[in-house]
């Protein structure tokens, strides 16, 4: 039997820490998977990010981060890393900011979502995977944790697809995990399961349980048939077992969403978790400008007294 890898002890980042002369850290604004997540300032643009800071450094940990730090994909749907720094024993991975929580939050406060607002959630997301899969790789995690929100109010939902750190290259079959599997229980599709090399059709497979969940509430284990609907048709050929059988390709589910023409319904409003800290006064510094003023007055009094 291989003995587990030893994990290094990591030091947290503190308050105002600036890591690699790069990332200034601001304040803890949640965990992940990888390990805490940070509201930071990129020192070098200026521009307020979201940085994860690499957890205990496992072998496996390691990995998700190197595949993570690789992707760069631009896109209004998409939250991918734009930088990383290391310093000593903290690693960090700097990606846009994103206040919203997810569309696991939404789910968990208020259950199945109006017709209409998932469609216009399933429509980004799947605008999202079509970058994706067109830059050569398949995500192998889509759920509902991993799909970001912006903070929009009650105007329409913004959502962006995130963590990258199991996706693969198309039809690379290094990746393939037999006897195991990457992925999450209930969300991966069935070839995928048994160790598949990695496909588009799999993310897609993804999609048709999110869009199920985003119905029903209900997570994949819970979920029966597909009920009549105006989304049917689409869940339909994504839910299907044998993958030459389902859709093609993001862009043909994308096509068949729009075919459709659900109107758009409003949902629960998505505001902001993670509000920018208030500042705190530097009374030390009013004290000074205040001084500064004083004396400003009183040489301005003695100097028109001199005049008169």
């Amino acid at each position: 039997m291989r003995s587990a890898p030893v994990s290094q002890p990591v030091s947290r980042p503190r308050h105002r820490t600036v890591i690699a002369g790069r990332y200034a850290m601001l304040d803890q604004i949640g965990t992940g998977g990888m390990g805490s997540v940070w509201r930071a300032r990129d020192v070098r643009t200026g521009q307020v990010v979201a940085v994860k800071v690499l957890g205990q450094h496992s072998a496996a940990l390691l990995l998700r981060f190197v595949r993570e730090q690789a992707v760069r994909i631009r896109h209004p749907h998409v939250v991918a890393p734009t930088g990383w720094a290391a310093e000593d024993d903290t690693v960090v991975l700097a990606m846009d900011l994103v206040t919203g929580g997810s569309v696991r939050d939404v789910l968990d406060a208020h259950g199945p979502l109006p017709v209409g607002y998932a469609a216009a959630l399933l429509e980004q997301l799947l605008q999202g995977l079509a970058a994706v899969h067109a830059a050569g790789l398949v995500h192998r995690d889509v759920k509902p944790a991993n799909l970001l929100l912006d903070a929009t109010g009650h105007d329409r939902p913004h959502v962006r697809l995130a963590d990258f750190g199991v996706a693969a290259p198309i039809a690379d079959a290094r990746y393939t995990t037999v006897p195991g599997a990457i992925g999450t229980d209930g969300y991966m599709a069935p070839e995928q399961a048994r160790g598949a090399v990695p496909d588009p059709a799999q993310d897609l497979y993804a999609v048709g349980r999110v869009g199920l969940e985003l119905l029903t509430g209900l997570p994949p284990e819970r979920q029966g048939r597909i009920g009549s609907g105006p989304l049917r048709p689409l869940l339909e050929r994504l839910l299907v077992t044998d993958p030459e059988q389902r859709l093609a390709s993001a862009e043909a589910a994308l096509r068949l969403l729009r075919r459709l023409a659900v109107p758009f319904e409003p949902g629960p409003p998505v505001l902001d978790r993670h509000p920018s800290p208030r500042q705190p006064v530097d009374w030390l510094a009013w004290s000074a400008v205040a001084a500064c003023a004083a004396i400003v007055a009183v040489c301005a009094t003695v100097a028109v007294g001199v005049l008169l």
